[in-house]
């Protein structure tokens, strides 16, 4: 019953302009709670897109909650790099997820402590406590670094130089504390930077790729993203259509864990493979 309460009042349109809500500590915990079950059964569409409203609701009630925060920044990367094609909604979503996790990790009290006792300039005191980060703030600093490589994918060259030396030193200290996060997605998250990053030998990039894989080949997101940015990079495209077609040909019951994960990389292993000849003219 109490779900449906929540559609009436939270739904999107259904607040009206002369409606005003005064959100009680329950009702924000009802928000999460609700939010965190409908995302995840975010293989409905529909379920995705209300669980991301009301965490989004939540976030903006609490934006000091650490957690909230991060699930909004994976929820950012998700509906960008999933569940749209717009470039322009892709790179505000990024960016937005970024910004999230940026100031969830720079407000956290543990990393407060560190920042303050930091010497130098804004910028090497950032940079300083960053890489003497605690443990509790690697979902954030992860997301960060995640959500900006995306957003500066499609961008100017130079605008990837001059944020390099910030997101390696975010992603190496998420690798020093938790090598395995998010599927060794550090790994994944280095396979993915040193393609854009002018100059780099892209033999750096296939490194940290393997190594994402070796440790973790059931997942599929390290496969799809190695397909989609090394081998399109390298220009190998037996490769790339191998493992797609390896990844679209897995049974997703293999691995019950993953399956929610692996669903939505199955369908974006598709989507590449349905481009494949406009990615190797």
């Amino acid at each position: 019953m109490h779900i449906y309460i929540l559609l009436l009042l939270f739904g999107y349109g259904c607040i009206g302009p002369d409606l005003q809500l005064e959100p009680s500590k329950q009702n924000v915990d009802y928000l999460i709670e609700q939010g965190q079950i409908l995302w995840e059964q975010r293989t409905d569409k529909v379920a995705m897109d209300k669980g991301a409203h009301f965490i989004s609701l939540a976030h903006e009630q609490r934006p000091e909650d650490f957690k909230i925060s991060v699930l909004m920044g994976k929820i950012n990367y998700h509906k960008a790099y999933f569940m749209t094609s717009d470039k322009g909604q892709k790179d505000s979503l990024f960016l937005r997820g970024s910004i999230i996790c940026k100031n969830a990790v720079i407000n956290h009290p543990d990393f407060i402590k560190i920042h303050n006792n930091a010497e130098g300039d804004s910028t090497f005191k950032l940079l300083s406590a960053i890489a003497e980060a605690p443990k509790s703030v690697v979902p954030g600093l992860y997301w960060w670094a995640v959500n900006l490589s995306y957003h500066l994918i499609n961008k100017p060259a130079l605008s990837r130089i001059n944020q390099r030396e910030l997101m390696e030193i975010i992603m190496h200290r998420v690798l020093a504390l938790e090598p395995g996060f998010d599927f060794s997605g550090p790994y994944r998250f280095f396979g993915l930077l040193y393609t854009r990053i002018p100059g780099v030998e892209i033999s750096q990039s296939e490194t940290y790729f393997n190594q994402a894989l070796g440790a973790n080949p059931e997942y599929f997101g390290n496969s799809v993203v190695m397909a989609e940015f090394y081998h399109q990079k390298a220009g190998n495209r037996e490769n790339f259509h191998q493992i797609l077609e390896k990844v679209i040909n897995s049974d997703l019951l293999d691995h019950p864990e993953l399956m929610i994960e692996n669903f939505f990389f199955q369908q974006k292993a598709q989507a590449l493979i349905e481009i494949e000849s406009s990615l190797f003219e």
